[in-house]
């Protein structure tokens, strides 16, 4: 006890006088009064002390201490850790791989093109940047104990491990596996089941306790579809439902025995056992406040979210000071004098260890206002953001992203294209990447999957080539510059000695169209047991092609302009014209066509006469593309009803009464060679159909304008997959399309309503439009089919019938094509995220061709649709895949087909030939793959857009 404790607070001497007059005997007895109390006190304090001293002996002599000196050592031992500041694990030095199994074989893998993931030694920073350094050598490629152990130009057979398989690349490329570092993988399962659904921790907005890795499922089935398409690593995120979501964890996909793992385990899969880094999901902007405003109102506005946000830093830097001065405390006196444990909150620590610098934190967040507000909580509290995800508007924001704390300006995790699904989309750029690396910021591409099929992250990176981002930093972007923000940069994403053998072969240049790996090894033991590898012939590496930088954000429209160097004209079947010794010239007027190759005299002083001249090497002409089966014309913004015509669960319309033409989706389709669509009102969200579906052109401002609309009512569209299971039973659903069809044929005479769903239906009957039914799955395929069978032998009619959608179609194409039906794919590669679609085939090297492959062999029409608007930009590359993964069964003319006259074949509607003459695209290289670029454009108007 301390003994100043028992002093007075003041003297005697030090009081007042009373104010009565009686002062002097009042004085006097008070004076007598305090000599007495002070004698007492001060006996009472020293016997206070006598005790205190007494008992202290007493308890460290015959009880010891009240608190646990093991606990409070333990204690001391997490100050360490506390204080301890993570660094990125060594790769070179390691005799072997932490992941390695013992027992696992050496691989020696030979003759390859390989990809060091980094530029050659000696070369500048400005100039790597710019490019240079960094090659394609051909070598071989030593995988032992999990790491690589030797990369050479020849490695000397004598010289290997005893056991050493071979494998012979053949030439083919190999890269270090690709990273993808947003995924949600394991937790959102494939296909969707409640049962597996653990995302998102809704139970409140500030969440930073809660883990991937106690949701993540192993045995979920699109982690082996992941690998297959070259994925070796994966950060799995929680999702962005909260301000705070909470810890996230890298794994690798290797699962099981089969893949060289001792057992089938989440923690198994960690692709940092030893935990060196931790990292954290956070979310700013739409998806917190949705959530949650929905839920207990808070946040419900951007202001709400940023206060949670800051609340929750203030409660983590509180418990850090607690710990700060408890550790110091120890420190000073010994932990064993401390009389309280330190103090540890299971709700704060992993936001604590983030405020430390012991995690990597990663922020969802896409808007301008979302990004400064975020970059000013890091100033305040003092941390820094390893990437901000989605990031639509990183590139308006350049200057903001490097005023982050901590130096480092958090890098953009974006998609290539993926946009307009919701406001924060709204203003993006496909070019986002190459404006980035403008700014000297970096680039990666990511899935988000399911949201994008992680299976094809490696084709995001290939579209950020396309659209300006050097070959080198696009490459990187799903490979070294992941690593390295993950804190693996010293271990994953390069072919160097030392870092972990994750290596990828592949049937062509990685950021080629169609790109398909022909094995993939993870800590050096192969993924694939015999894999399907697709006939291509060996190509060397894309030559980068700078010009790609140089964009043309938005045309020119010109009437009249002439086109020099069309080396191939492919357009209707009559017309495929291949001219490399003499390249064609072609005249375009009034928007048209005029004349290909030597104009007649009518038009050879017009084209003399024409202003604009676009020389090009190697030259395309082809059809212009349509977009089918998605809701452009019929929305602007996915997730706002209010730029949206709407559901119709119950009504039956017409999607020509729905039009609003002249908005960004559609500006774009026309600006990438889309210049037609074929909507249909949707039943419920985007994929479902339920209507009368019109054929309009994108580039036209109104539906009043000339030419507009070039069919009213198209197809008659009804949807029967999960998103009308709201509305019924399969059962009832389908037996009430038959009874509308019978019911329809019933009728002796026309509908008195002719835009009605049963004079529409009676045109069906009578075989003059074509039925068209959303379907995924292969049983309600087959009973479409004999649906149609039951009312045509019913009713003599004949049916025309076509699939949109048509995951699991492969299972019955012979049906489909002795049915004479058509199918509208959504998408051609299709990604099981429903049960209806669980039976899908996710292609080499796991499967033995797609379902296209399937309905092409049995004799079916095919097309390939919008399975949603954004793209509309990659329709080219969608057939290009098709081209180049079918195996020889395509012609370039034939694929180009399934996203033009091919949709129009299945589902009618065609042109009339004075506006077939005015859609096309001239482009420099084919529009099929990634390289190319789209120079004009005829979207059936009087003018061409141009782009130079």
């Amino acid at each position: 006890m301390d003994e100043k404790a028992c002093l007075p607070p003041y003297s005697v001497s030090g009081l007042p006088l009373p104010a009565s007059g009686d002062a002097h005997f009042r004085a006097r007895r008070a004076g007598f009064r305090r000599s007495r109390v002070l004698k007492l006190f001060a006996a009472t304090c020293l016997t206070l002390l006598v005790a205190g001293q007494w008992k202290q002996i007493w308890r460290e002599d015959t009880k010891g201490p009240l608190l646990s000196l093991d606990k409070l050592n333990d204690d001391l031992q997490t100050c360490q850790k506390l204080r301890h500041k993570p660094q990125d694990p060594i790769g070179l030095g390691r005799d072997k791989n932490a992941r390695w199994i013992e027992g696992s074989k050496p691989t020696l893998i030979k003759n390859a093109t390989i990809w060091i993931g980094e530029p050659v030694e000696g070369t500048s920073e400005a100039d790597a940047r710019a490019g240079k350094g960094w090659e394609w050598i051909q070598g071989d490629v030593l995988l032992e104990y999990g790491l690589i152990k030797q990369v050479g130009s020849h490695i000397s057979s004598r010289a290997l491990p005893q056991g050493t398989q071979i494998f012979d690349a053949a030439g083919r490329q190999l890269t270090t596996g690709i990273i993808d570092m947003h995924s949600h993988a394991g937790v959102d399962s494939l296909p969707y089941l409640r049962g597996y659904a653990d995302t998102n921790e809704v139970s409140d907005d500030i969440t930073p306790w809660a883990r991937s890795i106690d949701a993540f499922y192993p045995l979920d089935p699109q982690i082996e579809v992941i690998k297959s398409g070259g994925v070796t690593t994966s950060l799995i995120l929680p999702g962005s439902g909260n301000s705070i979501g909470g810890e996230a964890y890298p794994i690798k996909h290797a699962v099981g025995p089969k893949d060289g793992r001792k057992e089938i385990s989440a923690q198994d899969m960690l692709a940092d056992p030893d935990r060196n880094w931790r990292y954290m999901k956070m979310a700013c902007g739409e998806n917190p406040k949705r959530v949650h405003g929905g839920i207990d109102r808070r946040p419900s506005s951007r202001m709400g979210e940023s206060y949670n946000f800051r609340h929750a830093f203030e409660e983590a830097r509180a418990l850090i000071q607690r710990q700060d001065d408890w550790c110091d405390k120890a420190d000073a006196i010994g932990v064993e004098n401390m009389d309280e444990y330190l103090p540890q909150v299971l709700h704060w620590e992993s936001l604590a260890a983030a405020l430390r610098g012991q995690v990597h934190i990663n922020t969802h967040c896409y808007t301008v206002p979302d990004l400064e507000a975020m970059v000013d909580h890091t100033n305040e509290f003092k941390f820094a953001i390893r990437a901000f995800h989605h990031a639509h508007q990183t590139y308006l924001a350049t200057e903001i992203l490097k005023r982050t704390w901590g130096g480092r300006p958090p890098a953009s995790a974006l998609f290539a294209d993926n946009m307009y699904y919701k406001t924060e989309a709204f203003v993006a750029s496909e070019h986002a990447g190459k404006y980035l690396y403008d700014a000297n910021l970096t680039t990666v591409y990511v899935s988000d999957n399911p949201v994008l099929n992680a299976q094809h992250v490696l084709f995001e990176a290939a579209k950020g080539y396309h659209y300006g981002l050097p070959y080198h930093a696009a490459l990187s972007a799903v490979t070294s510059a992941p690593a390295e923000l993950l804190g693996f940069g010293k271990r994953l994403g390069k072919v160097k000695p030392g870092f972990d053998a994750d290596i990828v072969i592949w049937d062509s240049d990685p950021l080629s169209v169609g790109a398909t790996p022909v094995q993939v090894w993870i800590d050096g033991t192969a993924q694939f047991e015999n894999p399907v590898e697709l006939s291509k012939s060996t190509v060397g590496p894309i030559v980068p092609n700078e010009a790609l930088a140089d964009i043309i954000e938005e045309p020119t429209e010109i009437q009249d302009v002439v086109f020099h160097g069309i080396t191939k004209v492919l357009l209707s079947d009559d017309e495929i014209l291949e001219s490399n010794d003499k390249p064609l010239d072609m005249f375009v007027s009034g928007g048209k066509i005029a004349c290909i190759g030597p104009c007649s005299s009518e038009y050879e002083a017009a084209a003399k006469a024409a202003k604009v001249h676009v020389e090009l090497s190697n030259g395309y002409l082809t059809n212009s593309f349509t977009g089918v089966a998605g809701t452009i014309g019929l929305n602007d913004i996915d997730g706002e009803d209010v730029t949206d015509n709407g559901p119709n669960p119950v009504a039956f319309s017409r999607a020509v009464d729905g039009l609003r033409l002249d908005s960004k989706k559609l500006n774009v389709a026309a600006k990438y060679g889309v210049t037609k669509g074929i909507s249909a009102p949707k039943l419920l969200g985007g994929k479902s159909h339920h209507g009368t579906s019109a054929g309009f052109l994108t580039a036209a401002r109104t539906v009043a304008e000339n030419g507009a609309i070039f069919d009213a009512d198209l197809a008659v569209h009804y949807t029967l997959d999960l998103s009308s299971r709201s509305l019924g039973s399969y059962s009832q659903l389908f037996g009430l399309l038959r009874s509308k069809l019978l019911a329809a044929a019933s009728k002796d005479k026309p509908a008195e309503d002719p835009f009605s769903e049963l004079a529409n239906l009676q045109k069906v009957i009578a075989g003059k439009t074509v039925l068209a039914l959303t379907i995924d799955n292969a049983d309600g395929i087959a009973t479409a089919l004999r649906i149609k069978s039951e009312v045509e032998e019913l009713t003599n009619s004949k049916i025309k019938l076509a699939i949109l959608g048509g995951s699991e179609s492969h299972l019955v194409a012979t049906e489909l094509a002795a049915a004479k039906v058509g199918v509208i794919l959504l998408p051609l590669q299709a990604h099981p995220t429903n049960w209806d679609q669980r039976r899908s085939l996710p292609g080499a090297p796991l499967s033995n061709g797609t379902t296209i492959d399937y309905l092409l062999d049995a004799g079916v029409t095919v097309a390939i649709g919008l399975p949603e608007d954004w793209y509309v930009r990659d329709l080219g590359f969608e057939a290009g895949t098709a081209y180049h993964n079918g195996n020889g069964r395509l012609t370039e003319k034939s694929a180009l087909d399934l996203v033009s006259v091919n949709v129009h074949k299945i589902l009618g509607g065609k042109l009339p030939e004075a506006q077939t003459k005015g859609h096309f695209i001239v482009s420099e290289g084919s529009p099929l793959e990634i390289g190319s670029r789209i120079k004009a454009v005829g979207a059936g108007r009087d003018k061409v857009a141009v782009f130079q």
